[in-house]
């Protein structure tokens, strides 16, 4: 369990500090679902430590200023199929009754990039923050000043004194890719996914370095200190309100009345619309609708609303053939390999290429030229090879060469014939 709770730890230090996570959203969320049930079994193992009692990891040394939000950003539940989402609804039930039917539920996109707050004060933009661990993140203003999707002034009026809107900065797929193949012109090291690539890029020194990245921002959530009037009931009359302030919220959204509505929904965003979208997701949000409901429901161990639910879709895989494997050499001499795949679709886009990071994982997952291998596509435009298909392999490049007696070396001696 301990090692567990370190692996865990140090994946939400990858993925929220250091924007390079070593694990997939899939194998991250397995794992994190094997600990819950742990310390769901057995309460007495629980700790405050634990990366479930988490929200985003703790904010370490950088050049940026620390932010504390005025409410704490909470993080979502999760919900893999409909029967995992009735047990949710059934959840609410139990706490509010029949009082959800009122209003139903809001349905939204679920973004996969990065979250922050962005405070206004009499209409002005004052502060942006990441989430950082929920209630401290970092200071990055100057960078998502930079973002045209950010308004320096709210549009309109009736807007609170003070408000903090939160939403998701993200990079669309053809600027993503588009600065991905500028990487390669240059010889650096191509990025591995728009969400990551977002996250680095609202923390860069210079807020021109920010600027030049294709960064776009939708809003979908509030908070703000104490009980001013607010010009909404709803989290859908939210939605629209923020969009009459001047800020993107999330298309494709829907009001439910029902959860048969939900779930339908749900079955169209996955199988028609992700498909068509411009952008990641990697699954629904559905929201109690009624924001005194919402109130009322509350916030599970200072990190989970129970009023919100995350609806998560099953990551995109496909098969392909591995026609070849590239070395790239970044500007400090690093060589990377690239796999260079049969031109594959996967989650509506098509793949002709994925990172391997190193020689280590070519090795690891035993990878050769010639081999039917699965890609997974979550969020990730350049994405992961899962592995070979053994019982598919038809032969490999690499055994070619053992067989004609070809010099099969290692970066190491690869290095030391280049002389570096």
């Amino acid at each position: 369990m301990a090692e567990l709770r370190a692996l865990l730890a140090r994946a939400q230090h990858e993925y929220y500090v250091l924007d390079r996570p070593s694990l997939s959203d899939a194998e991250y969320d397995k794992l994190f679902r094997e600990l819950q049930a742990i310390e769901r079994d057995h309460p007495e193992l629980r700790d405050a430590d634990s990366p479930t009692a988490r929200v985003g990891a703790d904010v370490g040394e950088s050049h940026l200023a620390k932010h504390t939000h005025l409410v704490p950003m909470a993080s979502l539940d999760n919900a893999f199929d409909e029967q995992e989402l009735a047990e949710w609804d059934q959840r609410l039930r139990k706490l509010v009754g029949d009082a959800v039917d009122k209003d139903g539920y809001c349905c939204e996109l679920k973004i996969d990039g990065a979250a922050v707050s962005l405070t206004y004060v009499n209409g002005q933009l004052t502060i942006a923050a990441t989430r950082g661990n929920g209630s401290v993140g970092e200071d990055v203003t100057a960078n998502l000043r930079t973002i045209a999707d950010v308004p320096r002034r709210l549009e309109g009026k009736d807007w609170p004194e003070t408000i903090e809107i939160r939403g998701e900065v993200y990079m669309e797929f053809d600027g993503f890719e588009r600065m991905n193949r500028e990487r390669v012109a240059a010889g650096e090291p191509v990025f591995a996914n728009p969400r990551n690539s977002a996250a680095g890029a609202l923390r860069q020194k210079d807020p021109r370095e920010t600027a030049k990245k294709p960064l776009r921002f939708l809003g979908y959530a509030f908070a703000v200190p104490g009980n001013p009037a607010l010009p909404f009931t709803t989290q859908w009359q939210l939605l629209e309100t923020l969009a009459s302030w001047g800020i993107p919220t999330p298309p494709h959204r829907r009001q439910c009345a029902t959860l048969a509505d939900v779930h339908a929904w749900a079955r169209e965003l996955e199988t028609n619309i992700r498909p068509t979208l411009p952008f990641a997701i990697d699954g629904g949000v559905v929201k109690v609708n009624r924001l005194t409901l919402q109130t009322e429901l509350g916030v599970v161990g200072g990190r989970i609303p129970r009023w919100a639910v995350a609806r998560k879709f099953a990551p995109d895989i496909a098969e392909t053939k591995l026609l070849d494997i590239e070395v790239q050499v970044g500007r400090t001499g690093a060589l990377t390999p690239r796999a260079v795949l049969a031109p594959v679709e996967v989650g509506g886009a098509t793949i002709t290429y994925a990172t391997l990071h190193n020689f280590e994982l070519v090795a690891e997952k035993d990878l050769r030229i010639g081999d039917v291998v699965q890609v997974k596509r979550a969020g990730e435009v350049i994405p992961q090879i899962l592995g070979p298909v053994p019982e598919r392999r038809d032969g490999s490049k690499l055994d070619k060469a053992r067989e004609l007696g070809v010099d099969v070396i290692d970066e190491a001696e690869l290095l030391r014939r280049l002389g570096q």
